[in-house]
């Protein structure tokens, strides 16, 4: 194995100890580092980095490629001091961030009936089911459909997510209202299909653990029957649902006067993030929290003068 080889698997070992999963990332490193390899080139330089970089498909995709040289860089030089770091600068990305949709009760409300027409004596029940869960704890998609009956805690009112996006795994406090709900799903489950082909606590019509590819299909025509279709700022996707539960969460505090500073890195842990920054990306730019947080600061200015 090369020593540049083997120096991206030890930086890659490294960053995933720290938390971060680096699953497309690491892939792209490797790349890098075959490219260098085939060009003959000993160490990482500011040319052969951009060569690479902008060999991509996008302005955005060749940004991202030099951010992923610019992490291994930094730490290659601690070795090799001959190691060139390649100015962010270089490549800046212009990409704007698309702005989430935030559901409104209602809105949840109108997706969860629609769930119930889906045909078939269990497929209504899984989906009003799953939705439920996402908008009620702002798991990520691919936790609650991977979720196990064994993850699934009744005494206790939690659920466990196993592996998370970083790999780590949480346990979620639940309401009463969304344990009983998936206690009614898991009863009608179970009564319905008896022998299930699966451990999964959602199940397909067949009783498998359901299709990723499928459950996106099934939200898209739940979001042209519920209406939402041609909502703004845009057509409302499964993951502004996480996004719609972090906001509604801060904006509860904010309304009942908590800390939120203090509270924030909590909201963090409970989402799966690596650090409360990550939490703060899917606050920004929603005008019901933007209220809160100005009301609550001229509350404050009040006080002080």
């Amino acid at each position: 194995m090369s020593a540049l080889r083997q120096a991206a698997k030890d930086y890659l070992a490294l960053r995933r100890r720290m938390g971060y999963g680096l699953v497309q990332d690491g892939k792209r490193l490797l790349e890098y580092v075959e490219f260098l390899q085939r060009g003959r080139h000993a160490r990482v330089t500011t040319e052969n980095a951009l060569a690479w970089a902008r060999d991509a498909v996008s302005r955005h995709s060749a940004a991202h490629r030099l951010s992923v040289v610019r992490g291994f860089a930094e730490f290659r030089r601690l070795a090799d001091a001959r190691t060139e770091v390649p100015s962010k600068d270089l490549l800046p990305d212009r990409a704007r961030r698309r702005p989430p949709y935030i559901y409104s009760d209602d809105d949840v409300q109108a997706l969860l009936r629609a769930a119930k027409t889906l045909c078939g004596p269990l497929h209504p029940w899984t989906y009003s089911t799953l939705f439920g869960l996402l908008a009620a704890t702002g798991m990520r998609v691919g936790e609650a459909s991977a979720l196990d009956r064994s993850d699934v805690d009744f005494d206790e009112g939690v659920v466990r997510v196993r592996n998370g996006k970083q790999g780590s795994a949480r346990r979620l406090p639940l309401h009463a209202s969304t344990a009983a709900a998936l206690g009614a799903y898991g009863r009608r489950r179970d009564r319905l299909i008896p022998n299930p082909r699966s451990s999964s606590f959602f199940l397909s019509e067949a009783g498998t653990s359901l299709l990723r590819q499928n459950v996106h299909a099934t939200f898209l025509r739940l979001v042209e029957r519920a209406g939402l279709a041609d909502r703004r700022p845009r057509r409302p996707r499964i993951h502004d649902l996480r996004h719609s539960f972090a906001v509604q969460t801060v904006s509860d505090w904010y309304r009942a006067g908590r800390d939120v500073e203090q509270l924030l890195p909590r909201l963090s842990a409970y989402l799966g993030h690596v650090s409360p920054v990550s939490t703060y990306w899917y606050l920004t730019g929603t005008p019901t929290l933007m209220s809160r947080a100005v009301q609550r600061l001229e509350r404050a200015m009040g006080r002080s003068t």
